[in-house]
This record gives C-alpha cells, sequence and structure tokens, in this order.
C-alpha cells in the first residue's frame, strides 16, 4: 500500500467506504451474516453447525462459496483483458451489485440477491492486484489494522512518522460506510445498495481520468 500513488489511495478509500456501506446493508438483511467479511462467516457456520442450525450453517459457507466465486472471475477478468484491467473489474462489480438490486425489486432475490452481493465484494478486492497478489484489500480490515500498527511502532522507533495514515484512512472510510449504509438499510432496504452503485460509478469515472492523466 505504501508504493501507491495518493489519487490510488483515495480511490481505495473511496471503493472501502462502498465496502462497509455494502456489508452492512447485507449483515442486517441477513440477520448477522455478512457479504464480505467472510472470517465472521466462517465463524457463523461453525457455530450454526454446532447449535443445530443446518440453513444458518448452508447460508454461511454459501456466502463464502460465492465471495470466493467472485475473486475467481474477477481474477480471470483481469488476466483476459488486454488493457484497462482496473475498469474491467470496476464494471463487472458494479454490474453484479446492480443485478442483486434488480433482482430483489422484481420480488427473484430471495437467497440470489446475497449471494450475487457476496460475488461482488469477492471481486472488488481484485481491484488492486500486483504481481497477482492483492495490493490493497478493500472489503477486509484485520490485516489492515495490523499494518497500521506496525506502521504506528516504526514510527515510534525512528521509523516514517506518518507511515500509518494511509491504513487508518482506509479503514476509517470503511467504518463510516458502514454506519451511512445501516442508517440507509432501514430507510430503503435493499435498494439502498444504489447509493454504493454512484460511488463506483464515480470512481470509475475518476480511474478514467487518472489513467488519460497519466497517459498526457
Amino acid at each position: 500500500m505504501q508504493h501507491h500513488h495518493r489519487s490510488e489511495i483515495a480511490m481505495a478509500a473511496a471503493l472501502s467506504s462502498a465496502a462497509g456501506f455494502v456489508d452492512a446493508v447485507g449483515f442486517i438483511h441477513l440477520g448477522g451474516y455478512f457479504v464480505s467479511f467472510m472470517s465472521g462467516n466462517s465463524t457463523r457456520a461453525g457455530a450454526a453447525l454446532a447449535g443445530g442450525d443446518g440453513h444458518g450453517f448452508l447460508l454461511a459457507f454459501g456466502l463464502v462459496g460465492a465471495f470466493l466465486l467472485g475473486v475467481i472471475t474477477a481474477s480471470v477478468l483481469r488476466r483476459l483483458a488486454a488493457s484497462r484491467k482496473r475498469l474491467t473489474v470496476l464494471l463487472y462489480v458494479t454490474a453484479a451489485l446492480t443485478a442483486a438490486v434488480v433482482l430483489f425489486d422484481l420480488g427473484l432475490g430471495g437467497w440470489l440477491a446475497p449471494a450475487v452481493i457476496a460475488l461482488a465484494m469477492g471481486a472488488e478486492n481484485v481491484i488492486f492486484e500486483r504481481d497477482g497478489e492483492v495490493s490493497i484489500g478493500l472489503t477486509y480490515m484485520t490485516g489492515t489494522l495490523v499494518k497500521m500498527g506496525q506502521q504506528m511502532a516504526a514510527a515510534l522507533t525512528g521509523g516514517r512518522r506518518l507511515g500509518w495514515v494511509r491504513y487508518l484512512a482506509l479503514w476509517l472510510s470503511l467504518t463510516c460506510g458502514s454506519i451511512v449504509g445501516a442508517f440507509t438499510y432501514h430507510a430503503w432496504s435493499l435498494n439502498a445498495l444504489w447509493a454504493a452503485i454512484g460511488v463506483l460509478v464515480v470512481v470509475m469515472v475518476l480511474n478514467s481520468k487518472i489513467r488519460v492523466a497519466a497517459t498526457a
């Protein structure tokens, strides 16, 4: 993350806020299951199995599977795209979220809409990739907090004074997005996702402008 330009960090922060927004919407809609936090779903699956809740177990692992499918398909798209790999994945994520909302509005959502949302969140994590590895995780913050703590320790022992700020910005973005998402869900239900889709569209426009400026 330290090797990314400031414009990319700003883009990542916007995408993390959208991810937090979507995860809060999904969490409330599913009654305590996640569409982007798969560690939580894995724990929920174990707890559900121990408690004899077969439906909860299948729901948790279904979301994990959908998330993984999103990562796989988005990674394949990146490899197939001759150019504009980041834009290709952004379009894929936006299309998936839009499909989930449309399914919900048509009354065809059921279990399918949450699965498509989880797929979109898995795909979003492939947006920032270098050398075949995710360089900025957008939908999960455990690793980000660990790195922030390491950078704080480095600052206290003579290292870079502000190396931790980027990680803080990413965590705050997801947290604030989740707060807004929770309030918005109570007003609009899954139609709240249109707000996250709007953020993705803005990011796509900015990404195109950054790319044009870089090649000018």
